[in-house]
């Protein structure tokens, strides 16, 4: 019995190390920010944003990366910049070594984005429905397939190219995929407005998502 007690323990550390291996291998390529701007939706643009998702990550101990935060644009008489297509071609693993999407279709029509798994840059979870405050409201702009509203939609659903704080909403997607009806990660309603007061207000804090796009 201790001889089979012996050989169990060392099976199972020899799984818990090649588990580990497997997780080193894959260099992290997406996170959910652990704080965001915390001047609402007013993230300095697009380029504040991508800059912010790579201070994040290289705190973190991830170097050498581009990263570019998941976030659409709108523009008058066009459309603006699509998130879906600031990202690169992946595949996207996690901080944890954990498998998100393989490529641009699975991550909009199929990914591994729940509460486990979309954790940010330092591999923690983010709070979402049940936690206290609940903060799974995820800015991105964007409708449902990644891409930028067409120009006749109604209404600012970007916060004004993410550089207001006041005026304005913003689209945003659950990562926890539950609460509002639906399960969508990256548009599933908008916000009140863009003050870090209002993101609060309806489930958030400014937070957003980062993937490499190298």
């Amino acid at each position: 019995m201790k001889a089979f007690s012996i050989a169990a323990m060392a099976a199972a550390s020899i799984l818990a190390s090649a588990s580990f291996a497997v997780a080193q291998d894959h260099a992290m390529g997406f996170f959910v920010t652990s704080v965001g701007s915390g001047d609402g939706a007013n993230l300095g643009g697009l380029d504040g944003a991508d800059a912010h998702c790579g201070k994040l990550a290289e705190a973190a101990g991830t170097t050498g990366r581009t990263w570019r935060a998941y976030l659409s644009t709108q523009a008058e008489g066009k459309r603006g910049e699509s998130a879906r297509y600031r990202i690169g071609s992946g595949p996207w693993y996690n901080a944890n070594g954990e498998l998100i999407a393989s490529d641009l279709d699975e991550l909009h029509l199929n990914p591994n984005i729940i509460s486990r798994t979309a954790v940010d840059e330092s591999g923690n979870r983010v709070k979402g429905v049940g936690s206290s405050p609940n903060e799974h409201d995820m800015l991105t702009g964007s409708m449902a397939d990644g891409m930028a509203y067409f120009p006749w939609a109604e209404g600012d659903h970007t916060c004004s190219n993410w550089t207001s704080n006041g005026e304005g909403s913003a689209q945003v997607g659950h990562h926890d995929r539950h609460g509002g009806g639906n399960t969508s990660w990256n548009s599933a309603h908008a916000s009140r407005g863009c003050s870090q007061e209002n993101l609060v207000s309806t489930g958030g804090a400014g937070l957003f998502y980062c993937f490499a796009a190298d």
